[in-house]
């Protein structure tokens, strides 16, 4: 008795046909999960600029308190070079179409909205965008009263973001958070802790001259206005401290945080240190921020900006 012979064709129609139907149902998974991955990654983004601002505590803070707090911040695209606001027709003359969806870590990789920072590159970021996007809020006179500022740079394994927030002397700086890192769990990780970001509420971003005053000292190192390294993740620690003096310097926000303490009559001697900190923040010692030292660093989705 002879056996069957096999049918190739009908072997390779079938496997074609369950390729295509799982071809289908991933692509419909990913088109309806959009739009939940999109506000996750929006959410996330929010969150972590409430923990910069000290307006957010994870203990009691809701998902629907972050989206009633942020209302409070008007989104801004800023000219790096500059220092100032562009308006909507200025964003569609450089190629910014809406600016709640413009990502300047996206914008580094077009040549027309960014430039090559060649070997004047301290943070370690290749590219620096023209425009970023920075966060407002205004007290009641319509004054800013915090500008949260996103900032990103090299540490030892790869980039490091978060956002920086001054308060309304555009000099004092009221909170720092890190929402996405390759850091060492352990070491370098640790720029996570809240105790470690707390050190940076209420001191100074630039002297008296304009230049910038602050950034990361060597673990156990004092040194006036700076921040106490981590032991252990010198390189991060140091990959932080480049990060902070780039974008507070020349290349990164300071000509526009010069023009919005000059529009609002600020001076740099108007920028206040409250007498319970100290000029040297060192990691260990007990700090008096409760607002900063309740948040905790929540990751951020895809939240890639600068």
């Amino acid at each position: 008795m002879s056996k069957p012979k096999s049918n190739n064709a009908k072997t390779i129609s079938v496997a074609l046909t369950l390729c295509l139907v799982c071809s289908v149902l991933v692509s419909a998974a990913a088109v309806g999960l959009k739009p939940a991955q999109v506000e996750n990654a929006r959410l996330d983004r929010n969150k972590n600029i409430l923990v910069a601002a000290g307006m957010f505590d994870p203990a009691s803070d809701t998902n629907e308190d972050v989206a009633e707090r942020f209302k409070d911040f008007e989104v801004k695209i800023i000219d790096l070079n500059k220092g100032n606001y562009l308006d909507d027709d200025a964003l569609k003359a450089v190629g910014i179409p809406d600016r709640n969806a413009y990502d300047a870590s996206q914008a580094t990789k077009n040549q027309a909205l960014s430039d090559d920072l060649g070997s004047n590159d301290p943070a370690g970021i290749g590219r620096k965008p023209k425009y970023a996007k920075v966060y407002v809020k205004s007290d009641d006179a319509g004054q800013p009263e915090i500008v949260v500022l996103p900032i990103q740079g090299y540490g030892l394994w790869g980039t490091i973001y978060g956002f920086l927030t001054l308060e309304s002397d555009m000099n004092t700086i009221k909170g720092i958070s890190f929402y996405e890192h390759k850091e060492t769990p352990g070491l370098g990780a640790r720029i996570e802790e809240p105790e470690w970001r707390a050190m940076w509420s209420g001191i100074h971003s630039y002297d008296e001259n304009g230049a910038v005053a602050t950034g990361v000292t060597k673990a156990g190192n004092p040194k006036e206005n700076w921040v106490d390294g981590i032991s252990g993740a010198t390189l991060t620690s140091r990959g932080v401290s480049n990060m902070i003096q780039f974008w507070l310097g020349e290349q990164g926000y300071k000509p526009y945080l010069d023009h919005l303490r000059e529009q609002n009559g600020k001076t740099l001697a108007d920028a206040e240190v409250k007498a319970s900190q100290s000029s040297y923040k060192k990691l260990g010692q007990k700090l008096t921020h409760p607002a900063t030292e309740l948040v905790a660093v929540v990751p951020a989705a895809h939240g890639k900006e600068a």
